[in-house]
């Protein structure tokens, strides 16, 4: 049997959950308007083990969501699971926080883009087909009427961007689920253990978070 710790703290939604051979056990997550992060994710940690009558020395690896994200989230999951790892001596799993997000979605057709919120009308998006592959890589950009009219399939976006883009995304074959607001650590469950079977880890002292600094807009300056 493999027990996995799975923290997801990229967005507002503060998420632990724990899985065993892929699938989830148990979840606790809240989403609030101010981050909660650093006061409940510890407290979400104890209660799941007490819940499940699991030890730490139970788990067998811990997952976290390695963004992109919220820079205050993030640190605070990816500090918690460097910490455990390190004091159990188990193996770290990075997970795509988009990927996770996507999971949430299931069709037969057409394609997935989930949407992380960044500010004003920018977003970190990627591309998913019908099989949740990632197709086009993780990117930050800022949306506009002309956002992904290259493709013709049927696309359903998802995330806390979905209110803002679909005022400017009006294409027919644009679909959006608001109802999918925030990626959990419950779809954490199956594709952490697929990169433990895997053997699939990252190295726990240098591993970083996916922030995507790069990405810095200005406004336009005024002609003179």
């Amino acid at each position: 049997m493999v027990y996995i710790l799975n923290i997801e703290t990229a967005t507002k939604n503060c998420s632990v959950s724990i899985s065993k051979d892929g699938e989830t056990v148990l979840c606790k997550e809240i989403a609030e308007l101010g981050y909660s992060h650093a006061e409940k994710l510890h407290v979400f940690i104890e209660e799941l083990l007490i819940e499940t009558n699991l030890k730490y020395t139970d788990l067998n690896a811990i997952a976290v969501s390695q963004g992109p994200g919220s820079y205050t989230g993030l640190r605070i999951g990816i500090s918690a699971a460097k910490g455990l790892c390190y004091a159990l001596d188990i193996p770290l799993i990075a997970l795509d926080t988009l990927a996770i997000l996507a999971a949430q979605v299931h069709i037969e057709e057409g394609l997935i883009i989930p949407m992380i919120d960044a500010r004003r009308m920018e977003v970190y998006s990627a591309v998913f087909d019908a099989h949740h592959q990632k197709i086009i890589e993780t990117q930050a950009e800022i949306i506009t009427a002309d956002s992904f009219k290259e493709y013709t399939e049927t696309i359903y976006f998802i995330g806390d961007s979905t209110i803002k883009c679909k005022e400017v995304l009006t294409n027919s074959n644009f679909i959006f689920k608001e109802e999918i607001k925030y990626p959990s650590s419950k779809e954490m469950s199956l594709l952490s253990f697929e990169k433990y079977i895997k053997k699939d880890f990252v190295n726990v002292a240098y591993f970083e978070p996916l922030y995507l600094k790069d990405f810095i807009a200005t406004t336009p300056k005024k002609q003179l």
